[in-house]
């Protein structure tokens, strides 16, 4: 982006007992708005009623105040919020212009404090706030919800080649079956032909040949129960043996399930200490901070109830009005102290507060972990629950089977008795002048039985063709499935690397451009290189920054961030900071860009860098000391009363 097409949309801004404000309103045209004046003349606290307009909590209420509020017009569109001191610190309500500020927080409102700035100074892992926006946990469980689907359409593709494999043994089947059915045919009614001509040659027994009809298409009915009870034990048989590899499979799972490690009451317990822990540790924060506040106000000359009163105190004590400018009043005890270490003990209620928001974060990885593991528990509880029902069920299913096959078998004795019954009777009927027609009568049986099992068989590896060429039709559908869902694992998995290439590419771009237009002596190069983590970590890239200088012949050499000036050093978070603000296209939800606390900064530079900012923000507000002001374009807007 290389400029914000600006709006003719004036901006009001309205503020009642924020930070050292009482009540103020100021108009912010788009552009550069120079906020000109000293230090306690409510420039950072103005910034802060921004913030909190946009949905910042980190403003401040008035020392002497218990309410405050800020409005906000813009586009036609009005926003409040208001904020109320509590014993837990400040409680803010109302509707912010942002509903999540943290983009805005961390690269558009940078502050001293900035963590974005800061990062550079304290020589912080850059890669980790750059990413802070990117909820990598989200990226990572739609990367496995992918995962599970391919591998759902890769199973079933899998299936649909098996099929393919199957598919040309059933068509021979089902030709050969087609040929038997034939043969069977043609030899039935053959035998049939010489059974008919047999029959008339005997038209004197005919009495006894209808008895021996009788009891051999008995025979043959009962010989066709007794095959299909085989059949059924059979089938019977393959189902108990299938049900107790399944009843092996799932008791087996459920050991594996109970030695599983961990326990959940223990789990829980870790959760509540950590969550009370951490809300102990934001309200402590939460305090600090406001003491922090406070005494910066205090130490830069901001009215508050607690300075009238010790202005009013010295302004009795002619001999405090002859104290050195390096001394001040001590608001606990109203003792003369150096303004020195009051500046020592705020940098040490600083490092503090950093330690806790360290501190929380920590905790909140743990949580994250904690509530990981915690539902890995529960899901084991379900799936020991399920199993605990198919076990259940199976073993039902199984004694029914078992009893079922106990019946078949009985059945089965049962028939064969009868069988051997009905063949002695049929041996009996028959005389030497019928054998030939007895067995030709057999055959017919036979012939007639193998006839009905063929054309049965061919039913089914019929339908099974049928079954297996509707499946195929889905071949195509499910390789274009598996083939987007390809595109979008590709897509998510490169989203975290892009993300962090283009944050090193805008960073090393702007720094070269801030640099050359700058001029700092011997400072040659500030960049950013990517480089892969080694060993075990919990991110795969880490950013390290060089520095690199020339001597006066010309030759470069690597420095450290250490040996950086404090105002290359600001220059280098600020353009920190710009690099996130671009790389997240902070520009289309956070209109405003503020900056303050620039003092390290010579003018000249600073009217150059402001410039150059300004480029990128349609609101660009900034609070400088009235000196370094002066050196910034004409055409800015200056506010020098709040």
């Amino acid at each position: 982006m290389q400029g914000v097409d600006a709006t003719e949309s004036q901006v009001t801004v309205h503020a009642v007992n924020i930070g050292g404000i009482r009540e103020t309103e100021v108009d912010i045209p788009p552009g550069v708005t120079v906020l000109s004046g000293r230090n306690a003349t409510n420039r950072t606290s103005f910034l802060q009623t921004i913030m909190a307009a946009m949905g910042s909590d980190a403003a401040t209420l008035k020392g002497d105040a218990e309410e405050g509020a800020v409005e906000l017009s813009i586009d036609g569109e009005q926003y409040r919020r208001t904020l109320h001191r509590t014993e837990g610190g400040v409680r803010f309500e109302g509707e912010p212009y942002l509903d999540d500020p943290t983009l805005g927080n961390l690269f558009a409102f940078l502050l001293e404090s900035n963590d974005a700035r800061q990062a550079v100074i304290r020589k912080q892992e850059l890669r980790d706030l750059i990413m802070e926006p990117v909820d990598t946990d989200e990226i990572q469980a739609e990367i496995d919800r992918l995962e599970a689907t391919r591998a759902e359409v890769d199973d079933e593709l899998d299936a649909v080649a098996e099929l393919k494999e199957e598919l040309p043994g059933l068509e021979q089947r089902k030709q050969e079956l087609a040929g038997e059915i034939e043969q069977r045919r043609e030899e039935l009614a053959a035998i049939e032909a010489d059974l008919e001509s047999m029959e008339s040659d005997v038209e004197q027994t005919r009495a006894e040949k209808q008895e021996l009809d009788a009891k051999l298409e008995e025979l043959r009915d009962l010989r066709a129960d007794l095959e299909s009870v085989r059949s059924d034990i059979d089938i019977q048989q393959e189902s108990i043996e299938s049900l107790r590899e399944e009843l092996a499979e799932s008791r087996a799972e459920r050991e594996e399930l109970d030695t599983l490690d961990g326990d959940p009451q223990a789990v829980e317990s870790q959760l509540r200490q950590l969550r009370t822990r951490k809300r102990t540790l934001e309200s402590e924060a939460s305090e600090l901070q406001d003491i922090l506040q406070f005494n910066e106000e205090m130490l830069d000359g901001e009215e508050t109830a607690v300075s009238e009163v010790l202005r009013d105190t010295e302004a009795d004590n002619p001999t405090d009005q002859l104290l050195d400018d390096a001394e001040t009043v001590c608001w606990t005890c109203g003792s003369e102290v150096p303004t020195e270490r009051v500046e020592q003990t705020i940098e040490t209620l600083r490092e503090l507060r950093q330690q806790q928001t360290s501190e929380i974060r920590s905790i909140e990885t743990e949580l994250a972990e904690l509530r990981e593991q915690k539902e890995r528990y529960e899901r084991q509880q379900r799936r020991e629950e399920s199993l605990a029902a198919e076990i259940a069920d199976a073993e039902a299913e199984l004694q029914q089977r078992t009893s079922r096959l106990q019946q078949l078998r009985e059945r089965r004795e049962q028939l064969s008795e009868e069988v051997a019954e009905l063949e002695q009777t049929v041996t009996e009927l028959e005389s030497e002048e019928f054998s030939e027609v007895l067995q030709r009568h057999r055959e017919a049986n036979q012939q007639e039985f193998e006839l009905e099992r063929l054309e049965s068989e061919l039913a089914e590896v019929t339908d099974r063709i049928k079954a297996i060429e509707s499946e195929l039709a889905r071949e195509t559908e499910l390789r274009e499935r598996r083939e987007t869902i390809v595109e979008e694992l590709q897509e998510q998995r490169t989203r975290i690397d892009r993300t962090e290439r283009e944050a090193v590419e805008e960073f090393n771009e702007r720094m070269a451009e801030i640099l050359e237009m700058l001029q700092y002596d011997n400072l040659a190069r500030i960049w950013i290189e990517r480089k892969q983590q080694s060993g075990h970590s919990d991110r795969d890239t880490t950013f390290e920054l060089h520095v690199v200088r020339t001597t006066e012949s010309g030759a470069s050499y690597e420095d450290t961030i250490d040996h950086l000036s404090e105002s290359e050093r600001e220059v280098t978070g600020l353009t920190f900071a710009l690099a996130g603000y671009l790389v997240h296209d902070v520009h289309e939800t956070v209109p405003f860009m503020l900056l303050d606390s620039l003092e390290a900064i010579d003018s000249d530079r600073l009217a150059d860098l402001v410039s150059y900012f300004a480029e990128y923000s349609e609101y660009l507000v900034v609070a400088l000391l009235p000196e370094d002001a002066q050196a910034l374009s004409d055409e800015y807007t200056r506010v020098t009363e709040i």
